[in-house]
């Protein structure tokens, strides 16, 4: 194993799922690349589609995702294994914000949760017209009160 800057320890930090669930899907033969391992493509719109939605509720409008950096597939996904995808709101700009979205996994639908990807999502809000709008609502990075919605 090699050093990690505090940054990316904390990026990479495998106890516990960071921020918010947003989604949940069951992995299926359908979504498995020719190993029989889980299709990384896959992954990759699941977390697409965990920080739109997120993106979504805290601009209070449309978003677009403008970049995916720092991803990391640290273990592979099995048929079987439900797939939980976490968000946490890192940063919130005039018309962009920026997330982390982990995937964490329970293998067979049981047991401990196993970190196997992480990557940071920037998303833009956008108006009618396609063009950046500010973000409205809330510039915390507080977690939003779901029920209250």
């Amino acid at each position: 194993m090699w050093c990690y800057t505090a940054r990316e320890s904390e990026f990479l930090n495998l106890e516990q799922p960071r921020g918010e669930l947003a989604v949940r899907a069951l992995a299926m033969p359908a979504d498995t690349n020719p190993s029989g391992d889980i299709f990384g493509g896959w992954i990759m719109s699941m977390m697409d589609a965990a920080g739109a939605m997120t993106a979504t509720r805290r601009a209070e409008g449309r978003v677009v995702t403008a970049s995916v950096g720092h991803i990391s597939f640290l273990r592979p996904v099995k048929v079987g294994d439900v797939v939980c995808c976490y968000t946490d709101v890192l940063s919130i700009g005039r018309s962009s914000m920026r997330l982390c979205v982990e995937v964490w996994v329970l293998r067979q639908g049981r047991g401990a949760r196993v970190k196997v990807t992480a990557a940071e999502f920037t998303f833009v809000s956008l108006d009618e017209a396609g063009h950046p709008r500010p973000i409205g609502g809330s510039r915390s990075l507080e977690p939003l009160n779901l029920e209250a919605q």
